[in-house]
C-alpha cells in the first residue's frame, strides 16, 4: 500500500477547539485560536524528508524499534533538535522521555501481539517532536512523525503524558500504511476509530489489563485537573467523557440512530467514531480476557487484509470483521460477540 503524501491526525478534534475559541476566559480563548492557527498551517503543509538520509536497517535490527525524539523549543520547525535517539540514557526532560517510551509502547503491541515490526510492517524509524509552538493544544500524525504540544495548562497537560494518545496518533500511520482510509465521513470516522482502538490497546499492553479492567477511555489524565471531564473520548460510553462549562459537552454517539451529518471535522470524523469505537468496546468485552489478543486481531486482520477501499463505510467495515472472525476463529463465540457488536451499535453487517 502506497502512504499518503501528507495525513495531518489530530487528537484533539477542530469542533473543540473552535468551542475553546469563543470562551470567555482570554488565556483559553488565545490558547485555542493558537492551535487552530498551528493546525491549518500543518494541515496543508505537504510532508517533506526530514533532513539527513534515512536508516538504513541492517538485517539485525529487524523486530528492534528506531526511536528518536525532537525538541521544537516551542517553535514550529519540524523536527527540531534531536534530543534523545535509540538506546541513549533518559534526558532529564521528562516530556522528552514519556515520548520515547511512548513510541516504544506502541512498537511493543504491533510487534508482539502482532508480528507487525513499526508501524508499516518494515521498521520504519518512529519519530517525535515535542515542545511544539505556545502552548499548543494538540498532537498529531503528520504523515511522517509525531508532533506533540505542551497544551495551555488551562484546559489542556502535556499531551506526552497519556499514553493512548502516542499509540492513537501512531496508528494513524499503521492506517497509512496498511487500508488507507480516506480522512472523511464514515472512513475518516473508521479511520480515528483504528487509532483509539490501538491506542487504547497500546494503554492495556503496556499495563497487562484485561478487557474488564481498562477504562476505555482516550487521553485519560490529559486535562486540567478543574476540567469537568476525565478523558477527550470513551469507548465504554461514547459522549460522556466530559460535561465542562467551558469544554462544552461529548458530542460522541454509541449508536447509528444518533450520527451526526456534519460538514466540519472533515464530515465528523471525531464524533462518529465512537459508533465504531463502542462496537469494538463490546466485542473485546464479551470475549474478556486481554483486549489484543482476540478482538484486536480480529480488527488487525481487517486492516491488514487488503480488503478495504479507502472510502470504506461503517457497513463494510463491519461486513469484513465478520468476513475476518470466520477465517480465523471459525462458528465459535467470537463471531457471535462481532454480530452483537454492530447490532447493537445499529450497524448492518450484510
Amino acid at each position: 500500500m502506497t502512504p499518503q503524501t501528507s495525513a495531518f491526525c489530530s487528537i484533539v478534534p477542530p469542533h473543540l477547539l473552535e468551542h475553546l475559541a469563543r470562551s470567555s476566559n482570554p488565556a483559553v480563548a488565545a490558547a485555542a485560536r493558537r492551535t487552530l492557527v498551528a493546525d491549518a498551517a500543518a494541515r496543508t503543509f505537504r510532508v517533506l524528508p526530514l533532513p539527513g538520509a534515512a536508516p538504513t536497517l541492517a538485517p539485525g535490527d529487524a523486530g528492534k524499534p528506531h526511536r528518536t525524539v525532537h525538541d521544537c523549543a516551542r517553535g514550529t520547525d519540524l523536527p527540531g533538535t534531536k534530543v534523545r535517539g535509540e538506546g541513549e540514557e533518559a534526558v532529564a526532560d521528562a516530556t522528552v522521555n514519556r515520548a520515547y517510551a511512548g513510541l516504544g509502547a506502541t512498537f511493543d503491541l504491533f510487534l508482539n501481539a502482532y508480528g507487525h515490526d513499526s508501524i508499516d510492517g518494515s521498521g520504519l524509524p518512529l519519530i517525535a517532536s515535542v515542545h511544539y509552538d505556545e502552548n499548543y493544544g494538540n498532537a498529531f500524525w503528520n504523515g511522517e512523525q509525531m508532533v506533540f504540544g505542551d497544551g495551555d495548562d488551562e484546559i489542556f497537560l502535556d499531551f506526552t503524558l497519556p499514553v493512548d494518545v502516542i499509540g492513537h496518533e501512531l496508528a494513524h500511520g499503521f492506517t497509512q500504511y496498511t487500508a488507507n482510509l480516506e480522512y472523511f465521513s464514515q472512513s475518516g470516522a473508521l479511520n480515528e476509530s483504528v487509532s483509539d482502538v490501538f491506542g487504547s490497546l497500546v494503554k492495556q499492553y503496556a499495563l497487562d489489563q484485561s478487557a474488564e479492567q481498562a477504562d476505555w477511555l482516550i487521553g485519560e489524565g490529559l486535562f486540567h485537573p478543574n476540567v469537568e471531564g476525565t478523558a477527550l473520548r470513551s469507548m465504554k460510553a461514547p459522549g460522556t467523557a466530559y460535561d465542562d462549562d467551558v469544554l462544552g459537552k461529548d458530542p460522541q454517539p454509541g449508536h447509528m440512530d444518533d450520527y451526526v451529518r456534519t460538514g466540519r471535522d472533515n464530515g465528523g470524523v471525531h464524533i462518529n467514531s465512537g459508533i465504531p469505537n463502542h462496537a469494538f468496546y463490546l466485542v473485546a468485552t464479551e470475549l474478556g480476557g486481554k483486549a489484543w489478543e482476540r478482538a484486536g486481531q480480529i480488527w488487525y486482520d481487517v486492516m491488514t487484509g487488503g480488503t478495504l477501499a479507502p472510502e470504506t463505510r461503517f457497513d463494510e467495515f463491519a461486513a469484513a470483521t465478520v468476513a475476518a472472525t470466520r477465517a480465523r476463529y471459525g462458528e465459535g463465540e467470537e463471531i457471535q460477540a462481532v454480530l452483537k457488536a454492530w447490532t447493537a451499535v445499529g450497524v448492518p453487517t450484510d
